[in-house]
């Protein structure tokens, strides 16, 4: 009984360590492992292209962390009130345990197994408390498990909130730094294209995307695209942007009005990178989509995305995969945001809208197959 009683006030200690076998704690310690890197990338970079490169890491990696985190979060504060419900509907019968066996710790021991009905009664006596003892002792078991879950995951909130504030001060810094590297870099190679006058006569003509995505592909388009097999590639290139997929090609909005593009919900100040090396034929506002980049991944091919808040580069540029295009619009995340409501779930901190087309000579294409997170197998 005495090592029963010491287990079970074992049970309600905290002092066991941490451990990092949940999947969630090695989501989130992943992430935190790639924004440390990309941050002392960020710090070793050099040249204006290298830092380009580090810049838009740190800024993948910190969007990447946060998503984990919150996932995290919410999974952490799911299972707390479970557990926390357990230990309520058990609360009556662990205070009166606790309180017996408190009782019988002060008492002398042999006086326990002393009974009324002599020697037998003290017999059956003790065996009842000796096939009672491993149940209490399973008990215990299973309590300080618990307790020693909701202690690893205060640990671990605690640990990765605290890794991705450090980041995020570098991840905020990186989103202004980001458009002056830009703009400092000068060794990008750069393709002949057409008429800069014509190309403003399309865009002061267009009535709409698709007028205006097929005007530009009827332009000049031997421009030496990037090489590489981007047919080939269908099913293995990630999406531009860190989000959720809100519409597939062909499904009706609220207004039932149907698209052929993808519709991605993201947050906001979020990054945009090439999904594949490619030269930007169209950068700059369109009729009332926002800011639009419209590059080419190889000969016959435009990629359309639209919605963008600020757009990086210069018509004409080759980009590398995953080069930075811009960043979304609305105010990027606070010092407040790495931290935010782990109710949030559902995407409702997911405010701003990415829309985008894949287009194959002047006719639209579904690009969902050609991505890993929206292909149907």
């Amino acid at each position: 009984m005495r090592a029963a009683a010491a287990l079970l006030a074992l049970a309600l200690t905290l002092g066991q360590p941490a451990r990092a076998a949940d999947p969630a704690a090695s989501g989130a310690e992943a992430a935190a492992t790639e924004l440390r890197s990309a941050i002392e990338a960020l710090n070793a970079a050099e040249g204006s292209r290298e830092r380009v490169a580090a810049l838009t890491r740190t800024i993948q990696a910190y969007e990447n962390g946060l998503g984990v985190l919150r996932d995290t979060l919410r999974r952490a504060k799911a299972r707390e009130a479970q557990i926390k419900a357990s230990f309520e509907a058990r609360r009556d019968r662990i205070g009166q345990v606790l309180g017996v066996m408190a009782m019988m710790e002060h008492d002398p021991a042999p006086l326990l197994l002393l009974h009324p009905d002599g020697p037998l009664g003290t017999a059956r006596s003790g065996m009842i408390l000796a096939s009672v003892t491993p149940a209490l002792q399973a008990e215990a078991e299973a309590l300080r498990g618990q307790l020693d879950e909701l202690r690893r995951l205060s640990a671990l909130q605690s640990d990765v909130n605290g890794t991705l504030q450090r980041g995020l001060d570098a991840a905020q810094a990186a989103r202004a730094a980001l458009s002056q590297a830009i703009q400092d870099r000068t060794d990008l190679p750069r393709r002949f294209l057409e008429d800069p006058e014509e190309l403003k006569a399309l865009v002061a003509s267009a009535d709409s995307l698709d007028a205006f995505a097929a005007g530009l592909s009827a332009m000049e388009t031997d421009i030496g695209a990037p090489m590489g097999d981007f047919e080939g590639a269908k099913g293995t290139l990630p999406l531009p942007v860190h989000g959720a997929l809100l519409r597939r090609a062909g499904e009706a909005d609220a207004a039932g009005i149907r698209r052929p593009g993808l519709l991605i919900a993201t947050r906001p100040g979020a990054l945009v990178t090439a999904p594949w090396s490619a030269t930007i034929r169209y950068r700059g506002p369109l009729l009332d989509y926002g800011n639009v980049m419209i590059v080419e991944p190889a000969s016959g091919y435009l990629l359309v995305l639209a919605g963008l808040g600020t757009v990086f580069g210069e018509t004409g540029d080759v980009l590398e995969v995953g080069a930075p295009l811009g960043l979304m619009g609305g105010a990027a995340p606070g010092d407040t945001d790495a931290a935010g409501p782990a109710e949030e779930g559902g995407g409702a901190d997911r405010t701003e809208t990415l829309y985008m087309e894949l287009r194959q000579g002047k006719e639209p294409v579904d690009p969902a197959p050609w991505f890993t997170d929206t292909r149907e197998d």
